[in-house]
């Protein structure tokens, strides 16, 4: 009997030690996934989720449902050399991209967003991919005779849309236009709209992606401002740099990234993929860095 007692006692701490290691197995499984780095969790699964604000040409949804655009294009070709084949894309406004990318809503802005030091206080910039300046549209004919932002700030009867969170905005301001003049719009399709109803009587974006929406709306009763002068701040001309946007611990992802946006810089395949989407050679950002741009 005591040999028995003995025998199920030990049984007993075996099926005790066994159940620790699991629970102690699946806790460690646990704290090495919660410590598992945006780049490695997003290379394990093979998929990464992007922010995006349905903005022609840089990043938008297809009509039937693909997402696309030159920055999303760009970030494939750089995601794929990763070992991420899949980017499942978060339709979200502008304005909200940043909250969203730091509330961990998404992993990664491929917005076509501009980098500036404001932003950057809140999320570290990829390098550029591009360079652009600004253009502005208006009703055929240009009723108000608007060839600049000093032309909007001198009519104070004039108003023009841009999208919320832009760049724009600050640049508008930046020339003295009113507050008031200033329409706020979470998108594309809704600053068409603006002008097309009379609510205002521009709208601004940059030069690729006001000529991206107007291809799509394909209204004969508006027009681009062919002879545009662009916006000068404290005495320097405006030129925006736009790149992908990160969190700011997630140094070893945009670190990996710059990498392969480096390589694609040089093989050509950069160039190829933003012609395809209206750009030129001149939006080529040069050896520009998003460092340089922050100092």
């Amino acid at each position: 009997m005591k040999s028995l007692k003995h025998i199920g006692l030990c049984l007993v701490l075996i099926c005790v030690l066994v159940g620790c290691s699991s629970n102690s197995n699946t806790n460690n499984g646990k704290q090495a996934e919660a410590s598992e780095t945006t780049l490695a969790k997003a290379q394990r699964e093979g998929f990464i989720t992007v922010g995006f604000a349905n903005e022609m040409p840089y990043a938008y949804a297809t009509p039937d449902g693909k997402l696309t655009g030159a920055s999303v294009e760009v970030a494939r070709a750089i995601l794929t050399e990763l070992g991420i084949e899949q980017m499942d894309g978060v339709l979200t406004e502008f304005g909200s991209l940043i909250p969203g990318l730091n509330a961990k809503r998404f992993d990664l802005v491929t917005a076509g967003m501009f980098i500036t030091k404001e932003r950057a206080e809140q999320v570290d910039f990829a390098n550029p991919e591009y360079s652009i300046g600004e253009a502005i549209a208006v009703k055929i004919g240009n009723p108000l005779d608007l060839h600049s932002y000093e032309d909007i700030k001198n009519n104070a009867e004039a108003k023009v849309a841009v999208m919320v969170g832009a760049i724009e905005v600050d640049y508008l301001k930046g020339v003295g236009v009113a507050e008031s003049q200033i329409v706020t719009v979470p998108d594309q399709p809704s600053a068409i709209s603006a002008l097309q109803s009379g609510r205002v009587d521009a709208i601004t974006m940059t030069g690729p992606s006001l000529q991206a929406v107007l291809d799509s709306a394909q209204d004969s009763d508006i027009e681009r401002v062919m002879d545009f002068e662009q916006p000068v701040i404290d005495g320097v001309s405006v030129r925006g740099y736009g790149g992908a946007v990160f969190r700011q611990d997630d140094d070893e992802f945009r670190e990996a990234f710059n990498a392969e946006l480096e390589k694609l810089k040089e093989s050509g395949k950069l160039l190829e993929i933003l012609m395809s989407f209206g750009f030129t050679e001149q939006e080529l950002p040069g050896e520009m860095t998003a460092e340089e741009l922050l100092q």
